[in-house]
């Protein structure tokens, strides 16, 4: 098939309806359905497969995580030995990378687009939201687009955070602010696979590195 006719095939292919039910349609059944599964290699697979996540070895992903993205792709990406808990918002339209051993408690909000506030037309704006090795993202916590959550750093409960957050700091609060440092000598390897939706596993395999 010549380049031109692809470039065709796919220009006809974005002005119809039916492609935009179809990749509507994806997400649709990945939040409402297969996020409900209570087998998490059926959570995985769908998510890696049709939605195109990348997820690393030995990464929980819980119940009930809600994914985004645009139609042609999810831009989320997460590491090995990572935490997802329960009811996330993961936005994958402008990008959600996390890196390794990240835990990310229920709840969290993870925006990588948004609304210009001073824009006369309501333009959205965003920038990927990268998390970085070891830190921990507390319940309830929101992440706004463009921010880098730093190696080892804390997110408390409830935070705003509206500005990249240095490594190893902990910061709370709305907006949030730097609260106080973190103990660099991190040794801990997350390895977190429940039964079910539930908070019981075997903690006779926990790792630590």
């Amino acid at each position: 098939m010549s380049s031109k006719l692809k470039v065709r095939l796919k220009q006809a292919l974005l002005k119809s309806s039916a492609y935009y039910v179809f990749a509507a349609a994806k997400y649709f059944v990945a939040n409402n359905i297969i996020a409900k599964i209570p087998f998490e290699s059926v959570r995985k697979a769908y998510y890696r497969r049709i939605l195109g996540v990348s997820i690393g070895n030995d990464t929980h992903i819980s119940m009930r995580v809600f994914l985004t993205g645009y139609h042609s792709r999810c831009q989320v990406s997460i590491g090995d030995n990572c935490v997802i808990n329960r009811e996330i918002y993961l936005d994958g339209r402008a990008g959600v990378h996390i890196g390794n051993n990240v835990n990310v408690s229920f709840q969290a909000c993870l925006l990588s687009l948004h609304h210009d506030h001073n824009s006369p037309e309501f333009s959205a704006i965003g920038a990927p939201v990268i998390v970085q090795d070891h830190a921990w993202i507390g319940a309830r916590a929101v992440i706004l687009p463009g921010v880098t959550v730093g190696e080892g750093a804390v997110v408390a409960a409830g935070a705003v955070v509206t500005r990249s957050v240095p490594d190893y700091a902990v910061v709370g609060g709305v907006p949030a602010r730097v609260i106080g440092e973190r103990n660099r000598n991190l040794t801990y390897l997350t390895n977190f696979s429940p039964f079910f939706d539930t908070d019981i596993f075997d903690e006779s395999h926990v790792k630590s590195s």
